[in-house]
């Protein structure tokens, strides 16, 4: 059975067991999720067409992670006229594995925490802090920043890594020499997704063996 829902604006064919990458949903890792706006369900006897949704329909999903999409790059050019703009955007998206595809009537058998799946909340204009609220509150991120950087080790210290790329890689989840000393050809593969190039950069600048060493330093 297969079912036909919206989220985000976009569309997605989906069946039991399958892995998407949907907008940014309001809901963390381990959230069990519910999509009411089904149009379609098919694949089992004669299939539901909605107009638009099925009403009493509803597909349910597991959020398994959040992080940024793959980077989209915008390039502007005006001939003859020196103008080049390059700029790069990575858009946040949840990951979810489909649970259930409900008809009208049928009841989830998933248990805890559930909610309704809904679009992160972009902040409104209006609502947007005044200059001195702004001022106030950055002594309160402080404490947060060191923190993340208290369990970091210094990767600038890796061949070929200065600041800016420690910073990459770090966007990317890796901040420590274990992480490194651990990566497999297939970790390399997935980074080199995310951050063009590091797979050889990784391999010219002998990174795991240099990881291994420092992080038994």
């Amino acid at each position: 059975m297969y079912a036909v829902i919206k989220t985000g604006g976009k569309q997605y064919r989906v069946a039991q067991g399958d892995i998407l990458r949907v907008e940014k949903l309001d809901a963390e890792a381990g959230d069990v999720v519910t999509f009411d706006q089904v149009l379609m369900i098919g694949g089992e006897g004669d299939p539901l067409v909605g107009a638009p949704g099925v009403d009493g329909a509803s597909v349910t999903a597991e959020v398994l992670d959040e992080r940024k999409d793959k980077k989209v790059l915008i390039f502007k050019k005006r001939r003859r006229q020196n103008y080049r703009r390059k700029r790069g955007h990575r858009q946040w998206i949840t990951v979810i594995s489909i649970a259930e595809i409900l008809k009208p009537g049928a009841k989830s058998a998933l248990g805890g925490k559930k909610k309704a799946a809904k679009p992160a909340a972009e902040p409104a204009p209006d609502a947007a802090p005044a200059k001195p609220a702004k001022a106030e509150a950055k002594p309160a991120k402080a404490p947060a920043k060191a923190k993340a950087a208290a369990g970091a080790d210094d990767l600038t210290q890796l061949n070929g890594v200065g600041p800016a790329y420690a910073k990459k890689l770090a966007e990317a989840g890796v901040t420590t020499f274990a992480q490194v000393a651990a990566w497999t050809e297939a970790d390399l593969d997935r980074l080199d997704g995310e951050i063009a190039g590091v797979k050889a950069k990784a391999e010219s600048g002998g990174w795991i063996a240099q990881a291994k060493e420092l992080a038994g330093a």
